[in-house]
């Protein structure tokens, strides 16, 4: 009985470890509704997601009205830019990374800039009319206007 105590814990202990993690996963997945923004100088009101995603892996360059678009990725490795792949384009990290490769390879384009998480991101998008983002939703504040939500 006591050879079967230390093997018993260990897979307890490793079912606990198990099931943190899992609901960690959910939580993280269902904590945060991602918005597309730009300044509230852009004239901007709305934009669908087919655009943003023609505008983030680099096949346009101009918003809707004709105005210069410009791309801001949150930084790599960030869930939100994960969840924003995923959900715009269908793309994982690494289908990402292809496209980039291959779009850099072929003279076609450049990834968009890096900026460090959500408040980066606001206020680079904020002093900038061109700029376009993605953000939580409640990280939305007067300096920037949602013109989409992410499901």
């Amino acid at each position: 009985m006591r050879a079967l105590s230390l093997p018993l814990r260990a897979l307890c202990a490793a079912r606990r470890l198990l099931a943190a993690v899992i609901l960690g996963v959910f939580a993280a997945n269902a904590s945060a509704e991602l918005v597309v923004v730009v300044s509230s100088r852009s004239q901007l009101e709305a934009i669908n997601a087919d655009q943003v995603a023609a505008i983030f892996l680099g096949y346009a360059s101009r918003f809707p009205d004709g105005t210069q678009a410009v791309a801001i990725d949150q930084q790599l490795g960030a869930p939100q830019r994960d969840s924003f792949y995923r959900t715009l384009t269908g793309k994982t990290p690494a289908l990402l990374k292809a496209h980039w490769s291959k779009m850099v390879f072929t003279g076609r384009g450049q990834p968009p800039r890096e900026a460090n998480g959500d408040a980066g991101v606001r206020r680079m998008v904020a002093e900038d009319p061109a700029l376009i983002g993605y953000i939580e939703r409640n990280a939305l504040d007067a300096s920037v206007r949602a013109v989409l939500v992410l499901p």
